[in-house]
């Protein structure tokens, strides 16, 4: 009998990266018996995903033969328990809820607890010690280039969880720099999420064609830009400097701007935000896309121009398709997660951690990119992630 999979991962809740990387692990295992897991019990098929079941309970009750416990990438070893429970809230309920707890600290704790199933303090990193039953543990892409900032007892936690999985794979030099260095065995690959157009693109294009999108594409015939931020961006300062920014690109290139959300998690993606930004650009050249339907928002971004952003999935997936792409970062902000997974698989220097005031002249030079570039840059990629996830989970599978 093969062996089954359960993948695990942060797709309990709505974010493009998550979402889409439990789509890519499932479409590279044909055949095979899965299960989809997270901290939670959620249903996200409305919006692109799965059923998820909460791994303890599936732990405590599975009867089958031992199944591999695939970690399904995501910037998992540094998502601590708070973070997680917070941002597995509806979002109409995070604000007042994450306000009341932030300062009762045994309160928080217990619920923190209550909503993750689990005291670890690092709940997506899993050991044998939370499932001692599996035929083998593996994390494919996993990132965390925070780990040595966390504190002492959850690095300990993250570090002894990891020394007992079967195979470790990160998508980041600065994640394995961290586990080198406390003697874990991992390698180097590409986040699974650069298989997407390889994997997906005809059912993308086939959204593209349809609904709102068409209308999209009719709309701004020339093309748009595909713009999303976080909501750490939300200051009226920095829309103001956003919108600045895509009202001249827009005008000297012709083109729509079209902004969307990557997430809808609480921390993540603000509809307000965009809205606002939206306004401060020229009559008619711009569009709020309010469908938070994966494939949807893959083939907003397959469909434009170029993807502008803070999110690094929204810039996978634009790198995926061929695309031009520009990371956004808020001033004064360190470098983050974007521009470690850049440094290793795109390092495009200009076009990483550009601050709104550098927008413009960062959009106008990834513009004028060259196209076949670009593609043979994805196709590369998509061939090495291929070989790493296989050669990462092909020993644990009958």
């Amino acid at each position: 009998m093969p062996t089954p999979v359960v993948l695990f991962g942060a797709f309990d809740r709505h974010n493009l990266g998550d979402l889409l990387l439990a789509q890519v692990a499932a479409a590279l295992l044909p055949g095979r018996e899965l299960r989809f897991a997270g901290l939670a019990e959620r249903d996200l098929r409305s919006c692109g995903g799965h059923p998820i079941e909460a791994l303890t309970r599936l732990a405590a009750e599975w009867g089958g033969p031992p199944p591999l416990l695939l970690h399904v990438g995501g910037e998992t070893l540094t998502c601590s328990a708070w973070q997680a429970a917070a941002m597995l809230l509806p979002p109409a309920e995070a604000g007042a809820t994450i306000g009341y707890l932030e300062h009762r600290t045994a309160e928080r704790e217990a619920w923190v607890r209550q909503m993750v199933g689990t005291p670890a303090r690092a709940p997506y990193v899993v050991g044998r010690d939370r499932w001692p039953g599996v035929a083998a543990i593996v994390h494919a892409g996993v990132g965390g280039i925070d780990l040595d900032t966390s504190d002492v007892d959850t690095k300990a936690e993250v570090l002894a969880s990891l020394a007992s999985a079967d195979a470790v794979g990160v998508r980041d030099r600065h994640t394995l720099a961290h586990l080198t260095a406390a003697g874990i065995d991992a390698c180097l690959m590409p986040d699974p999420a650069v298989l997407v157009c390889e994997l997906f693109a005809d059912r993308i294009a086939i959204r593209g064609r349809e609904g709102e999108l068409a209308r999209l594409r009719r709309r701004f015939a020339a093309g748009y830009l595909a713009v999303q931020f976080g909501a750490e961006f939300a200051d009226d300062g920095t829309l103001g400097a956003i919108a600045t920014a895509l009202d001249a690109v827009s005008r000297e290139h012709g083109l729509g701007t079209v902004f969307f959300r990557a997430g809808a998690a609480p921390w993540h993606d603000d509809l307000d935000a965009l809205n606002r930004t939206a306004l401060g650009l020229r009559h008619g050249s711009a569009a709020v896309f309010e469908s938070l339907d994966l494939w949807d928002l893959c083939a907003l971004i397959a469909g434009s121009r170029a993807y502008c952003g803070s999110s690094l999935h929204g810039r996978i997936v634009a790198l995926a398709f061929g695309l031009p792409r520009v990371t956004l970062r808020p001033e004064g902000a360190p470098p983050g997660k974007q521009a470690a997974f850049a440094a290793a698989w795109d390092p495009l220097e200009r076009s990483v951690d550009i601050a709104p005031r550098d927008l413009a002249a960062a959009l106008d030079h990834a513009l004028t990119a060259d196209p076949a570039a670009h593609r043979a840059r994805a196709l590369a990629l998509a061939a090495r992630c291929r070989r790493d996830f296989e050669a990462l989970c092909k020993p644990w599978l009958r």
